[in-house]
């Protein structure tokens, strides 16, 4: 049957096929005319019957919302061939008014066999699901990246506000349990009433927000709220506001601050971990904005998941810190020691650097030791570190050690203290964070005018001179304490005139800002006769934003001329004539000084003694000093280098009791050696009346 018949109905296929198309499929579609109007529509195009849109415009299909000019896209469709393709289209419908839905557009151009332009043909496909898990997936992801970067509770909830707002809520509220600002163990759930909370970050995508409450106002929360069932069962809680919502009354600012928003939808969610209350996050969505449903209360729990993540985290870095900050300040002088000669200042910390460290010590004849350093790390080990170097660095002094052998034998101990870390157990992470250390040691005598100082790694004061000019002592840079580099240390001597200031800081940006740019010191000199802490507060305003002092420990020293009446010296004859000699040139000068009798006598016997010891066994030439400057100073040097040794003189021995004697009559004793010579000193406390 070759020339069989055709089946019934094949001829009428094609036509059956196409109407078919526009009564089943499940997908909008739509025939325009060259003038994109509507030919034919499918019944899933739209929730009106099909032949009520036939011949209206494109743009009556829906009730787009954001459409980026289709109606020009299409028309460009028309005019090029080149079909549009997954375009989005923003709009709502009928069937649920309520809410805006996503479609993706995409058009062909229609031409007949002699390619004449009949029209076009558009689809439309419901991808709201799809272009919200997108959306949220974004939200999510940009809370991913940016919450949690900083170690600031209040900055972290401050960057999730920003991350929501306006890509899933209109208004965001974050607040913080107080205690938990502060540091504290966050409290386990139900949180317990009365507990306060402090608003940390508001945001809003209207230019005029209204707040209920500012930010950083800590506030209890009303109860019963929603708020307070969220820090209660730690879930996220969708509710709908309207002015008959029960809960609104007991919190008047708020409803007022809601109603002034027009929010109709509110979405809390607790800030918790570990079934401990952190804090809270108010979302709100206001005017034609959809309302929170059940997608974004379980988006909502993955962002304030991370965000208590992020808190928790800056919590425990700001309880660290304020342990750290705390044994700082133990640890470091409450008020710096001032002689005659030298007033000095302690600049206020913030404690950001618990490594770094001031002090100043006194020191025999009158000198002040300026110690400025700062350990590498953060945190409770850094400043536990700094403290066993302060203790060390206050008791090398008494050796009477030049800046140079001092900072030799702290780096032997640094050098010990990085040993015995290095052999920590591997698994404990102080292993991995070598010690090493920056140190500036500084000797000032106000009898000389002259300063002594040594530094390891690059630290080193700024010098205001009383004629304003302003010059950067540059000692030779020795190793960084803790390191094995074994270069020895080198002093370097400067002349500090009366009147001079100078200024240490344990920061080399610091120092180099300071010295780069002398505007904080221009008004050095006019501190002459003011408190060296206005000095301190002027360099603290003039210091520009990110090179602050408060990472920093900084000393301010000012230099006044050293009474000439109370400091007077002798030069002797090598000859035990001396001896006498030397006894009535120092009683003659300790009644001219009205020093009691019973001190007076004690100083002349160690007078003997030490002048003795220098004619026997020292060099010439030999020179008595005494020092009248709180406490009673007495100096006796010679070119030898032999240094005396006390000892124990047996029963039968007839010498021998010299220096033991001037030990005993004497507070403090000891010997410097100088570049040539030596320097043998006795220390006696004066009664305070003759101080």
């Amino acid at each position: 049957m070759s020339n069989a018949e055709p089946s019934p109905g094949v001829d009428n296929a094609p036509a059956s096929m196409l109407e078919a198309l526009f009564t089943s499929s499940p997908i909008g579609f739509h025939l325009l005319d060259t003038h994109l109007r509507v030919v034919r529509s499918n019944t899933a195009a739209h929730d009106v019957p099909p032949e009520d849109l036939v011949g209206r415009p494109v743009h009556d299909l829906f009730d787009v919302i954001e459409d980026n000019d289709l109606e020009a896209l299409l028309g460009r469709v028309l005019d090029t061939g080149v079909p549009l393709e997954g375009h989005i289209v923003r709009a709502v419908t009928g069937a649920d008014p309520t809410r805006a839905h996503h479609f993706e557009v995409t058009a062909i151009r229609l031409e007949n066999q002699q390619r004449h332009v009949l029209g076009l043909g558009v689809t439309a496909i419901d991808v709201t699901e799809r272009e919200r898990a997108h959306a949220g997936a974004q939200v999510l992801d940009a809370v991913r990246r940016r919450v949690g970067r900083t170690l600031d509770p209040a900055v972290t909830g401050d960057e999730l506000a920003k991350a929501v707002v306006p890509e899933f809520a209109d208004i965001a509220v974050v607040e913080v349990v107080d205690s938990v600002m502060r540091g504290d163990d966050p409290p386990l759930a139900p949180l317990l009433p009365g507990t306060p909370l402090m608003r940390t970050a508001f945001r809003s995508r209207h230019a005029d927000p209204p707040q209920a409450h500012p930010v950083g106002d800590v506030r209890l929360l009303p109860d019963p709220t929603p708020f307070t069932q969220a820090l209660t069962d730690l879930l996220p809680r969708v509710v709908p506001l309207d002015p008959s919502v029960p809960w609104l009354p007991t919190d008047r600012p708020r409803a007022d601050a809601i109603q002034s928003a027009r929010a109709h939808t509110l979405l809390v969610a607790p800030l918790a971990l570990r079934d401990a209350a952190l804090g809270l996050v108010s979302l709100y969505r206001t005017g034609q904005s959809p309302p929170f449903d059940e997608s974004d209360r379980k988006l909502a729990g993955e962002l304030t998941a991370h965000t208590a993540l992020g808190i928790d985290n800056a919590r425990r870095f700001v309880r660290e810190h304020a342990v750290a900050a705390t044994v700082q300040r133990q640890l470091l002088p409450r008020r710096p020691h001032t002689h005659t000669s030298l007033e000095t200042a302690y600049l206020s910390l913030t404690g950001a650097d618990p490594g770094a460290w001031y002090d100043t010590i006194a020191l025999s004849s009158a000198r002040t030791a300026l110690v400025v350093g700062n350990v590498s790390g953060r945190g409770l080990n850094a400043a536990a570190t700094m403290g066993q170097l302060r203790t060390v660095i206050r008791a090398l002094p008494a050796f009477d050690l030049a800046p140079d052998e001092l900072l030799a034998r702290l780096h032997d101990t640094a050098a010990g203290l990085a040993t015995e870390r290095a052999n920590l157990p591997l698994g404990d992470p102080l292993r991995r964070n070598p010690l090493t250390a920056d140190c500036v040691y500084a000797i000032h005598d106000p009898l000389t005018g002259t300063c002594a100082m040594a530094a390891a790694g690059h630290l080193t004061p700024v010098v205001v001179h009383p004629d304003q000019t302003l010059t950067v002592p540059d000692p030779p840079t020795g190793p960084i304490l803790g390191s094995t580099e074994g270069a020895p240390f080198a002093a370097v001597s400067f002349e500090v005139p009366a009147g001079s200031v100078l200024v240490f800081t344990s920061d080399p940006l610091l120092t180099a800002y300071l010295a780069q740019c002398s505007r904080p010191l221009e008004a050095a000199r006019e501190y002459a006769d003011r408190p060296l802490n206005e000095l301190c507060d002027a360099l603290v305003y003039a210091l520009p934003k990110g090179l602050g002092a408060g990472d920093a420990a900084v000393i301010v020293a000012r230099t006044r001329p050293f009474p000439p009446d109370r400091a007077i010296a002798w030069q002797l004859d090598p000859d035990p004539t001396s001896v006498s000699v030397a006894r009535g040139l120092t009683r003659k000068q300790l009644s001219t000084w009205r020093v009691d009798d019973e001190t007076a006598f004690n100083t002349q016997l160690i007078v003997s003694e030490l002048v003795t010891n220098a004619v026997r066994y020292g060099a010439p030439p030999i020179e008595l000093r005494l020092i009248r400057d709180g406490i009673l100073t007495c100096e006796v040097r010679d070119a030898g280098q032999a240094g005396p040794n006390l000892r124990h003189a047996k029963t039968v021995d007839e010498g021998g009791r010299g220096l033991f004697i001037a030990a005993q009559l004497a507070h403090a004793w000891g010997t410097r050696y100088p570049p040539k010579g030596k320097t043998v000193w006795t220390e006696q406390v004066l009664p305070t009346h003759q101080d």
